[in-house]
């Protein structure tokens, strides 16, 4: 990671961070998440600046070189509110040469429909007592517009009987997603189908973007 100072939106429990400086990062790490939850596991390293919040709301020193959304954060900006204050929050403390990050599920290949079949995943604990949980969607997600709403059930040593939470991810395809950007005064450098920067194509499951200041 070449960028002197990094700010890392919706950082959960730090994870990104936590590498960099492992790998010899040097510079300025902040991670912003309104999860204090999350953050609580974060602080394992006091060497990064750790900060609960929202970007459009918190007093948040820049400039920085690089603003990153990973794990599809960008997708649970769910209304076009929401979406085009984190832009334009993006856009104020981004340098002029700086760079924004982030990646988000492609709607052309529709995964959602396969989720409440195949959807499972194992993490850690975010309560932190250190065991693992497991989040399974259940039932079929709907589909309102560009939106997704699911039903998610945990069941780890924190909830043993599982906690069922409800909520949307947004999904916008990349016509959608420069009109957004380039309303915030951002403009597409580099756009991917895939970490390994293979070209967007229809069957691509992510559309991964690089913006910059326009």
């Amino acid at each position: 990671m070449a960028a002197r100072s990094v700010l890392d939106l919706g950082c959960g429990t730090g994870m990104l961070l936590h590498h960099a400086r492992e790998a010899g990062h040097t510079g300025r790490l902040v991670g912003l998440d309104p999860a204090e939850g999350m953050l609580a596991r974060a602080r394992r390293r006091a060497d990064i600046e750790w900060i609960q919040g929202d970007l459009r709301t918190v007093s948040l020193e820049g400039p920085f070189d690089l603003v990153v959304m990973t794990g599809h954060a960008f997708q649970e900006l769910v209304t076009d509110e929401h979406l085009r204050g984190t832009l334009a929050a993006v856009r104020a403390v981004l340098a002029e040469d700086g760079a924004f990050g982030f990646e988000t599920r492609n709607p052309a290949v529709r995964g959602w429909e396969n989720w409440g079949l195949e959807y499972g995943l194992a993490i850690q604990d975010p309560a932190g007592s250190g065991g693992v949980v497991r989040m399974t969607i259940e039932g079929r997600p709907e589909v309102r517009d560009d939106l997704v709403h699911t039903t998610t059930r945990m069941v780890g040593p924190t909830w043993p009987e599982g906690l069922v939470t409800r909520g949307a991810l947004r999904f916008l395809d990349a016509d959608a997603l420069d009109a957004a950007l380039a309303a915030a005064g951002l403009t597409v450098a580099e756009r991917y189908g895939d970490f390994d920067r293979s070209p967007l194509t229809a069957a691509s499951h992510e559309i991964v973007t690089i913006a910059r200041p326009a």
